[in-house]
């Protein structure tokens, strides 16, 4: 833990004596550990919820969390660690903090996702200049949220408390998932056949990638947007456990998944194409969703392909014989294409 930091779920700080202080303390240096303590009753009730469908191995509230992987044959540990990046700036201005959580697990747990793995535990880091505990609740809530979801349990967090460093009304986020699978159960990207389809599942809007640019582009076209506009622009990333969960249930031919976040569909597809050398053809249906169109027709085409996800922020490669049940497995899922030997992926808009 860092010198600035409380793991305000697990520990609380020593009492204080009420006697004046003979010398500098802490809170007189922008960090307040009783405050941090305050915290841990509210934080420990949203962590329980969390703790339905798995348990942890051994007491909760150690330097460590354990987690007892046994009921696995063969058992790989998959991780991941990503942020919010800059969409937090606009979810502060417009008070959508749990929004906040809720991208912040899908950015992490998706990612878990496409190897097949379950999410078993989550750990988030938070980063303010002054500890204000309604706004770190409410960005917890909203990442309890989707952890209960997926049955995902949160083990634990940091909250750094770092004057000075962070500007004031600021919160940095990071997460950090872990999985486990059956070895066996590991989907291989290197079993991708030509012939085999892309199907692809909707995105909520632009998730929680390309913030800047669209920062970029309400400031410097002046865009106004109703609070209806708002919410709607600044929804959550969708966490796609339940369509990854049918797909692995029911798709024998399922080759891979792809979470759809920066760099589009053409850099997120080519990272598991790129094993067998493979390419696809893409037909991309029209992004309907009037909101972001109000931001696209602001940018580049060719550089909006490359940064936003396109209106699918989850694409699954199956043989052509499962479609329909692939189809099934998720609404509004759409065929996008099908492989083939090009070594790029290749998008016409229709």
């Amino acid at each position: 833990m860092s010198d600035d930091a409380t793991n305000f779920y697990t520990s609380s700080a020593s009492q204080h004596s009420d006697q004046p202080a003979k010398g500098h303390t802490y809170k007189q240096a922008g960090v307040d550990i009783r405050e941090a303590a305050a915290m841990v009753g509210d934080i420990g009730q949203l962590v329980k919820r969390t703790q339905k469908q798995r348990q942890l191995a051994g007491a909760f509230g150690l330097f460590a969390a354990a987690y007892d992987l046994s009921a696995y044959k063969h058992p790989v540990i998959v991780t991941g660690c990503d942020g919010v990046g800059t969409k937090i700036e606009l979810l502060l201005e417009h008070d959508l903090l749990e929004n906040a959580g809720k991208d912040l697990v899908a950015m992490n747990v998706n990612d878990v996702l496409t190897t097949g793995a379950d999410p078993i535990l989550f750990l988030d880091y938070v980063g303010i200049g002054r500890l204000d505990k309604e706004k770190i609740t409410r960005c917890i809530a909203g990442m309890v949220d989707y952890l209960e979801a997926c049955g995902c349990i949160l083990a634990g967090g940091e909250t750094a408390e770092m004057p000075g460093m962070v500007p004031e009304g600021v919160i940095e986020l990071s997460g950090f998932a872990i999985g486990a699978a059956e070895k066996t159960s590991l989907l291989n990207p290197a079993s991708i056949q030509r012939g085999d389809l892309l199907i692809g599942f909707p995105s909520a809007g632009f998730h929680a990638n390309g913030f800047s640019l669209v920062r970029r582009v309400i400031e410097a076209e002046k865009l106004s947007f109703s609070s209806t506009e708002w919410k709607a622009l600044l929804a959550p990333t969708l966490l796609y456990h339940e369509e990854a969960n049918a797909l692995r249930k029911n798709v024998p031919s399922l080759r891979a998944m792809s979470h759809i976040t920066g760099g589009g569909l053409p850099e997120n597809l080519g990272r598991i194409l790129v094993f067998g050398g493979h390419g696809a053809q893409i037909k991309l249906p029209k992004w309907e969703n009037e909101t972001v169109q109000k931001v696209l027709a602001h940018v580049d085409p060719a550089d909006a392909l490359h940064t936003f996800n396109s209106g699918f922020g989850w694409v699954a490669i199956v043989g052509p014989e499962n479609a329909e049940s692939a189809l099934a497995c998720g609404k509004g899922a759409v065929v996008l294409g099908q492989i083939n030997n090009l070594g790029e992926v290749q998008i016409e808009h229709v």
